[in-house]
């Protein structure tokens, strides 16, 4: 081989997709290579070529441009420009190739021929597939690959609880005693029944409400038992996994859940059975914490929270599977904080409910979160009740921070006497927001309208909700303010010489993957599900739910929910070397410190960004 081949090849070989191709594969490409000088400010193709062509950047710049001269990205040293192989129809309804190309500055291209490179990569489909597939396509085979090596992987996290929940169904007529329930139980080693009637499942009785409710009440053991059940049961069914029977029964303070199949009783989880199930992770820790009896206890408890998070990672957990354990446990440490300021400070003097707001609302928190959280009290609040609901508020946000939780810059807590208000107070303020989407508006909307019941009467919220989304729903002005708002976070045109958005301070020549990417998805699965009127909270979820609908067709969802499971999983994995490294987990990733080939997969992602980003903005 020739100097100059040789040349080519070391330059070539590191470069995705051509990384791990054969050495005599890596020869027949070069021997394709033609080499071309294109002139600052010049367009490509060059003006003697006509077929296409890929053009790999061995030195210079490029830079796309849109029809009306709308700069959409640019690449330089090693990165391959393939859209002169492309066309319009292999591309998704809201994709378009741009207009046109030229060189930034003067630039040397390694030309190759389509055709027969494709060729050449046919008998490998993960390099063939590169060039083949649309940005869309190629980061949800990268997602997939992801989560399939999760599946494999983890344990609890994607377990059915199919595989372990107890069956058949132990349960007790309405109509026995208290006595009879009490024998039954200890004669089968149970701590609770499921009770029926005649229209099947009518409550749930545990040991700890006959002692609660019997025995302290001092009523005969010959009362019914569906006297001292617990009603209004939630259930879930039996292809759920593990995860999600931990988020309901952190959500909702209890140990036991009825399980069904095909819509029929078929037994019973308890949380005793998800901590049996594994050791040390999200389950185990809600466990201990629901058993904490001080502050002291609930601080030595928030110090696994990294371990977990860094094991999580090292399985390769899901990016949505981290978010909801964290905001499991987030609960978890909140509902015991609330328990406890009402054992000090006395019952509430009219009903309430506690809020997350943000992150914790839609189960995506990390590690080291800020506090966001408020309270919605019954509309019988009274001046005079607003002492105990401060003491609660302190306790609840100074516990919090004692357990690692810092407390928001912005004071979106419930210490802030304006984010502990009655009902109609909030419902007021959702209709000041909408109705009169002013800049200091729009920022309450990216906070408020992501909540969700932590602790307390779940009505509250609901009604305040539901009258929110009824006066979102199809309102095109609110959602232009909502939507212009939203789209000042754009992601980055590309990595461009490793020098990326962060330009100064302590994050110097970083990206920011929450600004870049993670928030502008969270931005717009909030303004679709506005505009659909979906309660949906979680990114992922929302996009689920509007998949099909006006707002977004079911492929622009995928690729969404591709896009933030990805730059999620670099997150985790980004945090996880720092928390390794006993340094405190941010969001700024520097791109040396990921492979060429997971640039390439940020890229695709920044891409499906932009394109929904150009299409929201088409439509208002």
């Amino acid at each position: 081989m020739n100097n100059e081949l040789s040349d080519i090849q070391r330059f070539i070989h590191p470069v995705p997709p051509f990384t791990g191709l054969p050495d005599e594969v890596i020869e027949a490409i070069c021997s394709l290579v033609i080499i071309c000088y294109v002139r600052r400010d010049n367009l490509l193709p060059p003006n003697n070529i006509s077929e296409p062509r890929l053009y790999l950047v061995r030195k210079g710049a490029l830079s796309y441009h849109s029809t009306n001269d709308e700069l959409l990205g640019k690449c330089a040293e090693s990165d391959i420009c393939s859209v002169f192989c492309l066309t319009d129809e292999a591309l998704p309804d809201d994709e378009a190739l741009p207009d046109k190309v030229k060189a930034d500055e003067d630039t040397l291209l390694y030309s190759i021929p389509f055709e027969p490179l494709m060729g050449l990569l046919k008998p490998y489909p993960e390099a063939h597939g590169f060039f083949s597939a649309t940005a869309a396509q190629r980061l949800q085979q990268t997602v997939s690959s992801l989560n399939d090596d999760a599946l494999i992987d983890s344990t609890l996290l994607n377990i059915s609880i199919a595989d372990f929940y107890r069956s058949p169904a132990i349960t007790i007529d309405g109509g026995s005693s208290i006595q009879q329930a009490a024998v039954k139980m200890t004669e089968l080693n149970v701590s609770s029944l499921m009770v029926v009637g005649e229209s099947g499942l009518i409550g749930i009785v545990t040991d700890r409400d006959i002692r609660k409710r019997c025995v302290a009440q001092g009523l005969t053991f010959e009362r019914c038992v569906k006297e001292i059940m617990t009603t209004g049961l939630m259930t879930i069914d039996s292809n759920s996994t593990a995860f999600e029977a931990l988020i309901t029964m952190s959500s909702r303070q209890i140990h036991h859940l009825p399980v069904t199949k095909n819509g029929e009783l078929a037994g019973m989880i308890s949380a005793t059975d998800l901590l049996n199930q594994e050791g040390q992770n999200a389950v185990s820790i809600t466990g201990v914490i629901h058993k904490a009896n001080t502050l002291t206890e609930l601080v030595d408890i928030s110090r696994l929270l990294p371990k977990l998070q860094l094991r999580m990672a090292k399985v390769g957990t899901t990016a949505d599977h981290v978010g909801k354990s964290i905001s499991a446990i987030t609960t978890a440490f909140t509902c015991k904080l609330i328990n406890m300021a009402e054992d000090k400070f006395g019952p509430p003097p009219v009903p309430y409910v506690w809020v997350g707001a943000g992150s914790q609302a839609r189960q995506e928190q990390c590690c080291h979160s800020d506090q966001d959280n408020a309270l919605i009290i019954a509309d019988e609040f009274k001046p005079e009740h607003d002492p105990w609901f401060e003491q609660l508020a302190t306790f609840v946000s100074d516990g919090l921070a004692a357990c690692g939780y810092i407390y928001c810059p912005g004071e979106v807590m419930a210490t802030n006497p304006k984010w502990r208000q009655p009902q109609k107070v909030w419902q007021q303020y959702f209709s000041q927001w909408v109705e009169q989407p002013d800049p200091k508006a729009l920022l309450h909307c990216s906070i408020f309208f992501d909540l969700q019941r932590v602790s307390g009467k779940a009505e509250l919220l609901n009604e305040v909700r539901d009258n929110m989304l009824a006066k979102t729903r199809g309102n095109t002005l609110f959602l232009a303010h909502l939507s212009r708002n939203a789209l000042m976070q754009r992601p980055p045109l590309g990595f461009f010489r490793d020098f990326v958005l962060v330009q100064d301070g302590k994050h110097r020549d970083t990206l920011d993957l929450k600004h870049s990417g993670i928030s502008p998805i969270i931005d717009l699965a909030r303004i679709y599900a506005l505009a659909e009127g979906v309660s949906a909270v979680n990114t992922i979820e929302r996009l689920k739910q509007v998949a099909g609908t006006a707002s977004l067709t079911k492929g622009s969802a995928e690729n969404l929910i591709d896009a933030f499971e990805f730059l999620g999983m670099l997150r985790i994995n980004h945090q996880a070397l720092q928390i390794k490294q006993q340094k405190w987990p941010n969001n700024y990733l520097g791109p040396k410190n990921i492979s060429k080939l997971e640039r390439e997969h940020l890229k695709d992602a920044f891409k499906v960004i932009k394109t929904l980003q150009q299409v929201r903005q088409s439509a208002f």
